[in-house]
């Protein structure tokens, strides 16, 4: 219920298969939750697709849910921002209305387009420009080129092109704009320059203005729209203010605010945001770099297909037992896993690992390389198998690492994320390989709650993001690493970047 003096935000995360909302007050507490699955339209080969009204009626809803369950009057909500998936568009008329469904960042009809483009500029000037090392069907300019060949009637009616996050704030307040995080992913923003890039328009054939008005993250952009009112049940006096992509947020609800910081996501896959200064644009390189929601940095994101998918795929193919004995007592089957691998030693007797199964993404980028087992040797067990893969993935976490220190991108504390986080033998591992401290923060939901604080920020609630982080996110564990195993997972480092190094012809044959 309401308390006398005490304003309150929403922060609203679009995700791609489904929308959560989080209500925080001015003093960092979260209020409630609310979250509301849908599914993608996913008919024939490539085709990814979701009708752009679901985005808003869940976003609707989720914000009545959330004012309704806290019992907290409308007009003590002072603002609402966003965090959202990147690259996925709409494109709309004149009034804001869509012209066919959201095409979503999966959907990869445009890799003709992609090697257009590619062909076009060539690698280096797109990274110099874009902060992307590769060309891929996943990138917006190559979906509205593709759009231009295959649908001409929706590509010359198109008055503008809207990302996800940038739709919802249109449907706000009825202003066109969007911010550099969410941009960058677009392939169509100058990151150093912070301009729309003409001559990528010119070659997918648009103009500027049929893309938003860019800001930075954080800032107000307008009350709210009597239509807004009706549909969200918020105040005429909310403001509604820019939010970030959500790697960006997420960085933010982590209180990744600083260079030397990186979040790191174990889930499925792996994905980083690294907090620099300037952006990263030598070729060389081969990391993806972003503008950051945080004004004037980038962050760079290093990214792995498989990581906790691997462990995923050994329970699934040789662990019933453990499945069976989790179904039986309750027991989180992952910890069944790990409770086992801690039985052996670090390095697991010398069995090494390189957890590819669906081929390496930095810094090798490398799509032919598959997984290995390497040291296997009579006598070991289950549990040698599951501390290895564990263990590749940390190796393949540090190897990244290296990559950018040998380029003087220096990471100072890992900040973990993502369902590996929730599992203390595997930060302690992580801790020990990487030679950093890992720290998990109290509430986990961080693209969600770097949305409430960009919301605050823009209303004034927080001083600034330094203040906001300070007193909303709040530490969960801390693991220190251990440097009697550090020292010894020097040496299985050296053995696990050899291994690759010598695999890498054979992949070719």
């Amino acid at each position: 219920m309401d308390k006398e003096g005490t304003t309150y935000v929403i922060g609203i995360d679009a995700g791609t298969t489904s929308i959560k909302g989080m209500l925080m007050d001015n003093k960092g507490k979260i209020i409630t939750t609310a979250k509301q699955e849908y599914v993608l339209d996913t008919d024939g080969e490539d085709i990814c697709e979701l009708d752009a009204e679901i985005y808003w009626n869940v976003t609707c809803q989720i914000i009545r849910d959330l004012v309704f369950t806290s019992g907290i009057k409308s007009e003590h909500i002072s603002g609402v921002s966003f965090s959202s998936q990147g690259e996925t568009f709409i494109p709309v008329d004149i009034s804001g209305n869509p012209l066919r469904k959201a095409i979503i960042w999966l959907d990869n009809r445009s890799g003709e387009e992609a090697v257009q483009i590619k062909n076009k500029f060539g690698a280096q000037a797109i990274m110099a420009k874009t902060g992307q090392p590769e060309v891929l069907p996943t990138w917006t300019a190559t979906k509205i080129l593709w759009l231009k060949k295959n649908e001409p009637q929706v590509f010359s009616q198109a008055y503008k092109y809207l990302m996800v996050e940038d739709f919802l704030i249109f449907r706000m307040t009825g202003t066109f704009c969007t911010e550099y995080s969410v941009a960058s992913s677009t392939l169509c923003l100058d990151i150093q320059e912070k301009k729309w890039w003409k001559e990528m328009l010119d070659f997918i054939g648009i103009s500027e203005s049929q893309l938003p008005d860019l800001c930075s993250s954080g800032v107000p952009v307008g009350t709210l729209t009597k239509q807004a009112v009706s549909a969200t049940g918020l105040s005429i006096k909310t403001q509604c203010v820019t939010g970030a992509y959500d790697h960006a947020a997420g960085a933010i609800g982590s209180a990744n605010i600083h260079p030397g910081n990186a979040t790191l996501t174990i889930g499925a896959s792996m994905a980083m945001c690294v907090t620099v200064h300037n952006p990263v644009v030598d070729f060389s390189t081969q990391l993806p770099c972003q503008c950051h929601a945080v004004d004037g940095l980038y962050f760079l994101q290093p990214y792995a297909q498989t990581a906790g998918m691997v462990l995923k795929w050994f329970k699934d193919e040789f662990c019933a037992p453990e499945m069976e004995e989790a179904g039986q007592t309750g027991k989180d089957v992952y910890d069944l896993l790990t409770g086992q691998a801690e039985k052996v030693a670090p390095g697991a007797h010398g069995l090494l690992m390189l957890p590819h199964l669906m081929g390496t993404g930095s810094p090798e980028f490398n799509p032919k390389a598959t997984g290995v087992f390497f040291g296997i040797k009579m006598g070991m067990g289950k549990g040698h198998f599951i501390r290895a893969i564990i263990e590749a993935v940390c190796l393949m976490i540090r190897h990244n690492l290296e990559t950018m220190k040998g380029r003087g991108i220096h990471v100072s504390t890992l900040h973990a994320l993502g369902g590996a986080s929730g599992n203390r033998f595997w930060n302690q591992v992580l801790a020990d390989i990487t030679g950093l401290p890992v720290v998990t923060p109290e509430n986990t939901e961080t693209s969600v709650t770097g949305a409430c604080l960009l919301a605050g920020i823009g209303t004034g609630i927080f001083k600034d993001l330094e203040m906001a982080c300070k007193i909303s996110v709040k530490p969960g564990s801390a693991f220190e690493p251990i440097m009697e195993n550090h020292t010894l997972y020097n040496r299985h480092y050296k053995r696990y970047v050899k291994l690759y190094e010598s695999l890498e012809n054979f992949w070719d044959l």
